[in-house]
């Protein structure tokens, strides 16, 4: 028994917050932050819109477009590195606040690799037979842990949220294959140092500016066009697939160079690629189920075709997963 999507949701706050903007923020250009990165904008969250917001917003349109009740819903997976709190779990306040009676859920940290390390938990269980309806969701409030005074990090990213509700297939579509991997020895290269046992949040580590994302963008880089491109050529292979075969190929939003780069390397032409970092900047675990909702929008993807997941973040994580897309809302 495969896992396949069912339906697709995003949800972008209101806000928009461009490079113009930036440049009264911090010593930059919208040029040389549009030629480095191939950003133009970004959505940031208003009052109130935090990380159980979205993807509330985000579960109540799946839920819509599928006609499934609330209470059949038996598993919700949020990948997020920005949490409403530490605890409980944003998947708790989500199930909350749609009123999933009968599911349960947890959220899972591996940053932008998020929503593709909690879309294979839930394919997993749905291939177990234990499970019929699962909501997997990537949200972000990005602009909750960026210093605004460093340019060379908050012009990377942006706040939103996506998310895909998960059944059994009942032909060949679904997701076929996946290869995943972790390397904690990138660690120093991506991370934000305080608000855990490590480093307790105190007057300390406020003043020393520890509770932001650092990030070493050289290291990222390099290692992110490796992991992609592998990654993404080593699970086709396995599947007796090439570039050739994809009808589009939905990368992690961190940078166009990035992109580029990873898709170059699978001999891919550019109407196989999906790229919208340009209107939404970096969103982490948001990127991927906001790229596959604007591609079912636009019409991009059609029964049959094969698609690509792949992702690069912190700790390091990455990896691809390879779909046959099915019918979907």
């Amino acid at each position: 028994m495969r896992a396949t999507i069912t339906a697709t949701s995003r949800f972008l706050p209101e806000k928009v917050l461009t490079n113009s903007d930036l440049e009264k923020l911090v010593d930059t250009t919208s040029e040389w932050i549009l030629s480095r990165t191939g950003i133009s904008e970004r959505r940031i969250v208003e009052n109130g819109e935090v990380t159980s917001h979205m993807g509330t917003k985000v579960s109540l349109e799946l839920l819509e477009k599928t006609g499934i009740d609330p209470s059949e819903i038996d598993v919700i997976i949020v990948g997020t590195i920005t949490p409403d709190m530490i605890f409980p779990s944003t998947a708790c306040l989500i199930q909350n606040k749609i009123k999933a009676v009968n599911a349960w859920g947890f959220d899972l940290s591996a940053a932008c690799s998020g929503f593709l390390f909690a879309l294979e938990a839930g394919a997993k269980m749905i291939e177990s037979g234990a499970y019929k309806k699962i909501i997997v969701i990537g949200a972000e409030t990005m602009s909750s842990i960026l210093n605004y005074e460093d340019r060379n990090t908050c012009i990377l990213f942006g706040d939103g949220a996506g998310g895909v509700m998960l059944e059994p297939a009942k032909g060949d579509e679904g997701i076929i294959d996946s290869l995943l991997y972790s390397d904690g020895s990138g660690g120093d290269f991506l991370k934000m140092e305080a608000g855990g046992s490590l480093h307790p949040a105190s007057i300390d580590t406020v003043e020393k500016r520890m509770h932001f994302l650092q990030q070493n963008g050289r290291k990222v880089y390099k290692f992110a066009v490796k992991g992609m491109a592998e990654s993404s050529q080593a699970v086709l292979q396995r599947n007796n697939l090439s570039g050739k075969d994809l009808s589009l190929f939905i990368p992690h939003q961190a940078n166009r160079r990035i992109i580029e780069a990873s898709a170059e390397r699978l001999g891919l032409r550019q109407d196989q690629i999906l790229i919208n970092i340009d209107r939404y900047a970096n969103t982490t675990a948001g990127t991927i189920p906001i790229g596959i909702s604007d591609a079912v929008d636009s019409g991009r993807l059609k029964q049959g075709d094969y698609v690509i997941l792949t992702a690069f973040g912190a700790g390091f994580t990455w990896g691809s997963i390879l779909v046959r897309w099915g019918n979907c809302k």
